[in-house]
């Protein structure tokens, strides 16, 4: 993921630079040097890459960037505005979701939605844009209800899926019997595994695309799917922070 930053961001016009620290870092250094970055004002956007080792408070690192240049959208104050359907940076892989599901038009209101997973970074924000009340400043839609699903233990399939379960790592969770026929299946999730034919390593889903495909009527691949959506919600709001600090005569030469 943060390898295929750079080339995107060159294509998009962005400059960029990966801060590499060592797993030792502490934390004071890692909040030194968010600071720098945050007063720097040739920075736009700073992100840090997640996990963090153990030693780390992760919420505090990502409290740390200002709201302004979180273009990873996981300040406490962009998440919280979010939640109250006001404008704020979005997560970039759940709002790379939710451009899947507008561009391809796949219909939300009234819907019943399932989001496996229940990460703060990527399953909540996914609910939150998914069950909104349609007055909103934010991209969103309007499901019927965004739940757990338990084979066995829900009278209905769910008509929309999007596997989040980065923390759970469990290849092919998803199967057809757990969905509706015509389904939308976003796979979000990935993990590394060994092929058995080939022995060599290879990225696949939460989802098992081969069983599902013939039952959904769409679905996202992985790699290849949502992966390259989250690179370019990630430019967009990096185009959205430079704006934000640009004065008028050179944002309408921008625009032009």
């Amino acid at each position: 993921y943060t390898c295929g930053l750079t080339p995107s961001d060159a294509c998009a016009g962005i400059s960029s630079e990966t801060i590499l620290r060592p797993a030792s870092v502490t934390e004071e250094e890692l909040l030194e040097l968010i600071s720098k970055l945050n007063d720097d004002a040739n920075v736009d956007g700073l992100l840090v890459q997640l996990p963090l080792p153990e030693h780390i408070d992760e919420r505090k690192i990502c409290n740390a960037v200002t709201p302004d240049k979180d273009v990873d959208g996981f300040h406490v104050i962009n998440v919280g505005r979010m939640c109250l359907d006001q404008y704020s940076m979005l997560p970039a892989t759940p709002w790379g979701v939710w451009e899947i599901i507008q561009r391809t038009g796949i219909p939300t209101l009234g819907k019943n939605v399932v989001v496996a997973g229940r990460s703060k970074n990527v399953g909540m924000p996914i609910a939150m844009l998914l069950h909104t009340d349609g007055r909103h400043e934010r991209p969103g839609g309007r499901s019927l209800g965004t739940s757990a699903w338990v084979p066995g233990g829900s009278r209905k399939r769910p008509q929309l899926v999007t596997s989040s379960s980065s923390g759970s790592r469990i290849p092919n969770l998803i199967t057809a019997d757990m969905i509706k026929e015509g389904a939308a299946v976003i796979d979000v999730g990935i993990t590394r595994v060994q092929d058995p034919v080939t022995a060599k390593s290879r990225l696949v889903g939460d989802v098992d695309f081969e069983g599902v495909k013939k039952k959904a009527s769409y679905i996202t691949p992985v790699p290849g799917g949502v992966g390259p959506m989250t690179v370019a919600m990630l430019m967009k709001n990096t185009i959205i922070a430079a704006k934000k600090v640009l004065k008028p005569k050179e944002l309408k030469a921008l625009t032009a």
